[in-house]
């Protein structure tokens, strides 16, 4: 379920695809905060965060309490929702894209619940991993008792892949601006031809115009 967040001021900061990032930034308790990341199909992507509330005794951020947590929504490109829901003051979260393109997550705390909070700013750490850097390769390596050579091939295996559909994504842009580029370039044509159409007409109007008033004051 989407929660509302009435006067909310919601920042879009775009990212344009990166294998991994981390940041921090600050919000307030009716704040919310949104990144929009450009993924591919079929790609997997894991956000990490920590909270740190603002203490006005010391002056710094403190590790947040317990019962302070914060809403997680992802949209894909059909504005689709993905994921909504609560997490806690740390948190993990996962999904998988299905349509290319400009996914949204947007991430607001639950601090009108939270008398402490009020009035105060919350400074977020967000991780955000995508494609094969998801993946714990230490973890994979004991899982299925691999070699350092077959685990170092697996990773290589995994980044080809993750090239791969990188490269479809950036070939299913490049269409859909060639699409746009030549809807547009009609759309000029139509409208240039019309103008054309309209001048000709106009000035056909006004000869016959000028014509019936010349011959109305006997001058022809």
């Amino acid at each position: 379920m989407m929660l509302s967040v009435p006067a909310a001021a919601v920042t879009l900061l775009v990212a344009w695809i990166h294998p991994s990032y981390a940041l921090y930034f600050h919000i307030g308790e009716t704040e919310k905060k949104c990144f929009i990341e450009e993924i591919p199909d079929e790609t997997m992507v894991i956000g990490k965060y920590r909270t740190q509330l603002w203490d006005k005794q010391t002056g710094s951020f403190l590790p947040s309490t317990p019962g302070l947590g914060m809403h997680v929504e992802i949209k894909d490109p059909d504005t689709k929702m993905i994921l909504s829901r609560q997490y806690g003051s740390e948190g993990r979260f996962t999904f998988t894209s299905h349509t290319p393109g400009e996914h949204q997550i947007c991430l607001h705390s639950n601090s009108t619940k939270m008398a402490l909070f009020a009035g105060g700013k919350l400074r977020v750490h967000l991780d955000i991993q995508v494609g094969e850097h998801t993946n714990n390769y230490p973890e994979i390596a004991a899982k299925d008792k691999l070699t350092e050579l077959q685990l170092r091939v697996r990773q290589l295996l995994d980044q080809v892949e993750q090239i791969q559909k990188e490269q479809n994504y950036q070939r299913y842009r490049e269409e859909r601006f060639r699409m746009t580029s030549e809807s547009t370039n009609q759309r000029v044509l139509w409208w240039s031809i019309a103008q054309t159409f309209i001048l000709i007409v106009t000035g056909i109007w006004q000869m016959r115009h000028l014509k019936s008033f010349f011959e109305a004051k006997k001058l022809v």
